[in-house]
């Protein structure tokens, strides 16, 4: 499930060197991240993995404008990051719907902040709950909805607003397993027609290998990059290929490199 960009052409969407962030307090210092360096290309979908520790979810709030980084630099589409911006989607772990809206509503939330218009709205939410496949939900409340249908919400409304760059935090991590193999599969198709630039958080080393384009392996005390780990081509096509020898051996290779550097 490769897009069709061809990978020659492409040109980094995300730009990130010598990220360094430290926390304060009145007694001590903690160093979250200490000189990450990396790229993201347009279009990419890459994944962070790494023990509890080393900064996954403090980078990702620094990508999405959240927090502040101390030391670094860190660039979207050459312009550097100094807030929340509307070139960011997010999705959390938790759902984070707004309980009194439908489906739809939901969906359309950003859009109706922006002023658009109903008509285009309408026609935006309802590509979007195709793409998720919610169509027969639009009036639905979150709390009618199963776990994954509500995530299905939260990427739908996050690609409404049509951002360049998708920022995922563990968005799996409270599913069981068969609906987490299906949202998986889902979020490969969605991101093979909507070409948007992916950075995903998780402690799945599977999910990692079988989402992901490039694979950056972190170690802990202080958080850094350990490892670049580039997947094949042709190695994700559908679920059945975690079950490969090719894929087997991957998953082994990150789990030793998190495993020399887990204290």
């Amino acid at each position: 499930m490769e897009p069709s960009d061809d990978r020659a052409v492409s040109v980094s969407k995300i730009t990130a060197t010598d990220i360094t962030k430290v926390y304060s307090t009145k007694k001590s210092q903690f160093v979250a991240l200490d000189r990450v360096s990396f790229h993201v290309d347009a279009h990419e979908f890459i994944s962070f993995v790494g023990p509890s520790g080393c900064g996954k979810s403090s980078l990702l709030r620094i990508l999405a404008g959240l927090e502040p980084l101390t030391t670094g630099t860190l660039s979207i589409s050459g312009h550097e990051i100094d807030g929340p911006g509307a070139d960011r989607g997010m999705v959390f772990q938790s759902y984070t719907l707004f309980p009194w809206l439908s489906v739809r509503e939901n969906i359309e939330f950003g859009l109706t902040l922006k002023g658009i218009p109903l008509f285009e709205k309408r026609a935006i939410s309802d590509h979007f709950m195709e793409l998720v496949g919610l169509q027969k939900f639009a009036r639905s409340l979150p709390k009618e909805l199963s776990g994954g249908m509500k995530q299905r919400v939260a990427i739908a409304r996050a690609l409404a607003n049509n951002p360049e760059v998708l920022l995922m935090d563990e968005p799996f991590g409270a599913l069981d397993p068969q609906t987490k193999n299906s949202m998986q599969e889902l979020l490969l198709r969605i991101w093979e027609k909507e070409k948007t630039t992916v950075v995903f958080i998780t402690h799945d080393i599977e999910e990692a290998i079988f989402l992901s384009q490039r694979v950056y392996v972190m170690q802990a005390h202080p958080g850094r990059i350990r490892q670049e780990i580039v997947i094949p081509q042709g190695l994700r096509e559908t679920l059945e290929c975690k079950d490969t020898e090719s894929f087997i051996k991957l998953k082994k290779q990150i789990i030793s490199l998190i495993g020399d550097h887990e204290e």
